[in-house]
């Protein structure tokens, strides 16, 4: 099923304290990734949180553009490329995706670099 509900997004603000402290991080241009796997039951395999910094893009609407396009890649791949990972494996994690790219990209790229950091998680979480 592909939808991105309430349940799915990170909004409890000691949860992501706790991921940007003791998370671990990677780089996916131009994306970079903090996780961290949770050990108390949460509703859903995975829990999101999407930025993009104020300081890079001064307008709202170019930040809200770019956050857009990251929750719409996230919301197609991530059931078979995540979420049945972390069926077989049965972790739930807690996931922080900023955007630091220079430049507003297209969604096609975006989209393409999603997967690559579906993939690169999952390697990450193996470990």
């Amino acid at each position: 099923m592909q939808t991105f509900k309430k349940e799915e997004r990170l909004c409890n603000k000691r949860l992501i304290d706790g991921l940007y402290h003791n998370g671990s991080s990677f780089l996916c241009y131009p994306f970079k990734v903090s996780w961290l796997v949770i050990e108390q039951p949460q509703p859903a395999p995975a829990q999101v949180v999407f930025t993009v910094a104020k300081k890079r893009y001064k307008h709202a609407v170019d930040r809200n553009l770019l956050k857009r396009r990251m929750r719409e890649a996230y919301r197609l791949h991530k059931q078979e490329q995540l979420y049945n990972f972390l069926e077989q494996t049965g972790k739930t994690i807690i996931l922080s995706v900023s955007y630091i790219g220079k430049e507003i990209s297209e969604y096609a790229f975006i989209d393409k670099k999603m997967q690559k950091l579906f993939t690169q998680l999952c390697e990450g979480l193996a470990k």
